[in-house]
C-alpha cells in the first residue's frame, strides 16, 4: 500500500490485521474524506510486542523497535486500530521508550471529526444492527458509545439497544477459555433474536474472524463496522476472509495464485485449517 507523503498521521493497524485488508484500505480513504492523510503501519514489523509475551526480552525488543520507528517517521499522532496495541502502547511501551508521538484510536478520532463524516454517509443501508460489544477496552476508550454514534448516523441504518457486553477486550481475549467463546456466540445471537437484528456489527478483527461463520445456516449478516461506514459513503470493498471463512470449500474460494504467492505449505497447515473450522458456537 503506498503511503502518503503529506501524511499527518501514523495508522498503526498492527500485526494481526493483515487477513483484512480491505478494511485497512477503507479506513484510510474515510480518513482521507475527514480530512485526516494517514500513513499505514503493520504486519510484523511493528508488532507491539504481545503475540511474544512468554519471553519478555523478544517482546520488549519488538515493542521498543515499533516506537522508534513512529517517532522516527515524525508525525505527531499514532490512529490504533487494534486494542491491545493501544493498551500495551500506553502500559508497556510508551513508558519504556520515549514516545515523539500522541496516541489516539481510530473511533476516537472519527468521533470527534463526526460532522465532517456525517454529509458524506450518503447512501441509504438498510439494517437492524446489534454492535458485537465488549466490556474491556471501553474502560479505556468509549468504543461501545461512538461506534453506536456513528453508525446513527448513515441513512436507513437502525443501532438496537441492547445490555449484552462479551468479556475481556476482544474475543481472542476469551478464546483460550475452554467454552467461553462458544458461549458468547451464543448469547450474542440470542441477543440478536431477542432485539429482532438482522446485523451483527462487529469492532475488532479478531472478533469478526471468529463471528463471520456465524452467518452459516441463519438470516443474519455480520460486518464491521467500517464497512457499514464504507457502504454509506459508496465506497465498494469486498470481505474475501468472511467469502473464504463461509466457503463450501476455501481452497477452491481461493485463486490458485494466491495461494502459491504464499506458499502451499504456509496455506496448508496455518492458513486452511482455520478458515475450515467450524462455527464456534
Amino acid at each position: 500500500m503506498a503511503v502518503t507523503p503529506d501524511a499527518s498521521v501514523t495508522f498503526w493497524y498492527g500485526c494481526n490485521m493483515t487477513r483484512h485488508g480491505e478494511i485497512v484500505r477503507l479506513v484510510t480513504r474515510i480518513l482521507d474524506a475527514v480530512g485526516v492523510a494517514a500513513a499505514p503501519a503493520g504486519g510484523p514489523g511493528y508488532c507491539c510486542g504481545s503475540t511474544r509475551e512468554a519471553n519478555a526480552r523478544i517482546a520488549a525488543g519488538m515493542a521498543a523497535r515499533t516506537v522508534e520507528k513512529f517517532n522516527q517517521a515524525g508525525r505527531e499522532t499514532v490512529v490504533t486500530w487494534c486494542p491491545s496495541c493501544h493498551m500495551n502502547m500506553d502500559d508497556l511501551m510508551a513508558p519504556v521508550t520515549e514516545t515523539a508521538f500522541e496516541t489516539q484510536h481510530i473511533t476516537q478520532l472519527l468521533a470527534a471529526r463526526a460532522e465532517r463524516l456525517r454529509p458524506l454517509l450518503t447512501h441509504q443501508v438498510a439494517a437492524r444492527v446489534l454492535l458485537h460489544a465488549h466490556h474491556g477496552f471501553h474502560g479505556r476508550v468509549p468504543v461501545n458509545s461512538d461506534v453506536p454514534m456513528l453508525l446513527g448516523m448513515i441513512p436507513g441504518l437502525t443501532v438496537l439497544d441492547h445490555p449484552l457486553r462479551v468479556p475481556g477486550h476482544m474475543c481472542s481475549a476469551i478464546a483460550p477459555v475452554p467454552g467461553e467463546l462458544a458461549r458468547a456466540h451464543r448469547e450474542t445471537v440470542a441477543a440478536m433474536e431477542d432485539a429482532g437484528a438482522d446485523t451483527l456489527a462487529t469492532i475488532f478483527h479478531s472478533c469478526h474472524r471468529d463471528a463471520v461463520a456465524l452467518e452459516r445456516g441463519r438470516p443474519i449478516r455480520v460486518v464491521n463496522w467500517i464497512h457499514l461506514l464504507a457502504e454509506a459513503m459508496g465506497l465498494p470493498y469486498t470481505d474475501e476472509y468472511k467469502l473464504w471463512r463461509n466457503a463450501e470449500d476455501p481452497r477452491a474460494a481461493i485463486s490458485a495464485d494466491r495461494i502459491s504467492a504464499a506458499g502451499d505449505v504456509v496455506f496448508e497447515r496455518l492458513v486452511e485449517p482455520e478458515l475450515r473450522r467450524p462455527p464456534t458456537i
